[in-house]
């Protein structure tokens, strides 16, 4: 029995190499020319793949964001045709193409207009209206935006004067705020107006730093926009903590004179980003979902109305001499691209028994120095169970190392990425008073004993960082909500770098860390160069891909 079940995976293995040697790679290119003739790829364009003669039922296959993907095929003839037809411009395009894939060579195959099938569309609609083209002609126009508590998507509503239209609940309480304008851009923006009640906000950022990108303006005060009904397919652009912008498609649910909800399963993160019903911008998605007792509509997304956003635009306009822009400098952003989690696994596995991030203390804070072989350990660890959700004021300093590498609050997302960056986390440290400790002596003496009352001892304000005398700016100046009761909240320091920030080179490193107790006096301390020598390590291993001699 055991010699035929040997032989049938020998053959299986067999089999499976001989098909990966025999099967080839077919480069599939869609694309048209928009109203100045120049190449705009189709995203998402769905495409049936067949045998010629048709064997079996079509393969299915979706383009990506740039219009390209790539299919790996037997030699042999195939038909690849469109799964449904593609508007834009007024007219209808689909693709029925036959092709021959040979052993041991790639092939390329491009869908452009010379080779579709044109139609003109029934609407005789001039604006492309298509899902595939939405993103394509606005993506440009939605961007990041980043608050030390939350990230979510803002719209280019006004470029010739810096506006930015976002959501009323990422903005916040917030008073600092970065605009992601393209992946290697990053620019300082101000909050010019806001309304809590209509969930709107309006940035600004340096018109400069704009101009040359696309405005997405809403017709305010016109008929133009197309009246809405429950039912109705809406589309809005989603920007993620990382990766590539996507469409997300939905369904109009509930209806009201200010707002909508639709079933449209958009990540908080997201929130900001426009809303589109038949090409029409008709307002922007909320932080705010459906209502939380109704479990059957938990992915719903809230929609707010195109009324609201002109509105506080309005208001924003009005109030564009009151302060000064932000320079339109450029500020770090974060690097590109992942390493496989295997790579993570070989480090970690030398590293057994030393996964603890190294820290230092303060009269007020405790900070731990964390790199994505710390985070990584932590998240494959055995022991890792979910994730501790428990507030500074219900651990004591002897948990700090474990819950600095599990917990990150409301930037848990960022850091599960696992982004080549150093993690600076700043804990505030607890304390027992005087009179708690004299109390807990008098029930001691009583018979009663009681635990130690702890209280967090200073709130972290913020932190400044050195290379040598040189201030080093962060990519991210993260604050993590750690919510102690319903009504109180604690918060941490979660500064990202760039991984060769603080570095030997540098020759000193030191932070300045400010409570909120006294803002305006920073505590200097010094990094002891062997963990900037150990840290330096795991982030070098990381991004090269290679394993640690153990420590």
């Amino acid at each position: 029995m055991t010699r035929a079940i040997v032989a049938v995976l020998a053959v299986l293995c067999v089999s499976a190499s001989a098909y990966a040697q025999q099967s080839t790679v077919l480069h599939i290119r869609v694309l048209l020319l928009d109203a100045d003739r120049k190449p705009m790829p189709v995203p998402h364009h769905a495409l049936l793949i067949s045998e010629d003669p048709p064997t079996a039922v079509p393969r299915r296959v979706v383009v990506g964001v740039d219009g390209t993907a790539d299919v790996m095929l037997r030699p042999g003839s195939y038909v690849i045709e469109s799964d449904r037809p593609v508007a834009f411009q007024g007219r209808v395009y689909q693709w029925t193409q036959r092709i021959a894939v040979s052993a041991g060579r790639d092939s390329s195959l491009e869908l452009n207009a010379q080779n579709a099938e044109e139609t003109a569309s029934a609407s005789g609609k001039t604006l492309e209206s298509d899902p595939s083209f939405l993103l394509n002609r606005w993506d440009r126009s939605v961007i990041g935006i980043w608050t030390p508590v939350a990230h979510g998507a803002g719209v280019i509503v006004d470029a010739a004067n810096g506006l930015i239209a976002t959501n009323g609940r990422l903005a916040g309480s917030a008073s600092d705020f970065e605009a992601q304008l393209t992946p290697a851009i990053k620019v300082r923006a101000r909050l010019v107006a806001a309304d809590p009640d209509k969930d709107v906000a309006i940035l600004q950022i340096d018109p400069s730093a704009a101009e040359s990108i696309p405005t997405l303006s809403p017709d305010c005060g016109t008929s133009s926009t197309p009246p809405l009904a429950s039912g109705q397919e809406l589309l809005t652009i989603a920007v993620p903590l990382r990766g590539l912008k996507d469409l997300v498609i939905g369904t109009a649910d509930r209806i009201t004179p200010r707002a909508m909800t639709a079933d449209m399963r958009l990540a908080v993160a997201s929130a900001g980003g426009p809303v589109f019903v038949d090409g029409h911008l008709v307002g922007i998605t909320s932080a705010a979902g459906a209502d939380r007792e109704d479990t059957s509509r938990r992915f719903a997304s809230r929609i707010v109305g195109l009324d609201a956003v002109c509105s506080v635009l309005a208001s924003a306009r009005t109030k564009l001499g009151n302060g000064s822009v932000p320079a339109a400098t450029h500020l770090p952003v974060d690097p590109p691209g992942t390493v496989a989690a295997d790579t993570l696994s070989a480090i970690v596995a030398r590293r057994a028994g030393s996964l603890s991030p190294p820290q230092i203390t303060s009269s007020d804070f405790t900070v731990a120095f964390i790199t994505p072989v710390h985070t990584f350990g932590a998240a494959s660890s055995p022991f890792a169970g979910g994730r501790q959700r428990s507030g500074p004021g219900l651990v004591d300093a002897g948990s700090v190392a474990l819950r600095a590498v599990r917990d990150f609050a409301n930037w848990s997302d960022y850091v599960a990425d696992f982004p080549p960056v150093l993690l600076v986390r700043v804990t505030p440290r607890l304390v027992e008073s005087f009179w708690t400790s004299v109390a807990r002596g008098a029930a001691q003496t009583q018979g009663v004993a009681l635990p130690p009352i702890k209280h967090v001892k200073s709130g972290f304000a913020r932190m400044r960082a050195f290379c040598g005398e040189t201030e080093v700016t962060p990519i991210h100046p993260f604050k993590l909500e750690q919510r102690v009761s319903e009504t109180d909240v604690i918060y941490e320091g979660l500064y990202a770098f760039e991984a060769d920030a603080l570095g030997p080179q540098c020759g000193t490193v030191k932070l300045m860390l400010f409570s909120d107790r006294e803002p305006d006096k920073g505590d200097t301390r010094p990094i002891d160069p062997k963990i900037i020598q150990d840290l330096s390590q795991d982030l070098a291993a990381y991004r090269a891909g290679t394993s640690l001699p153990p420590r």
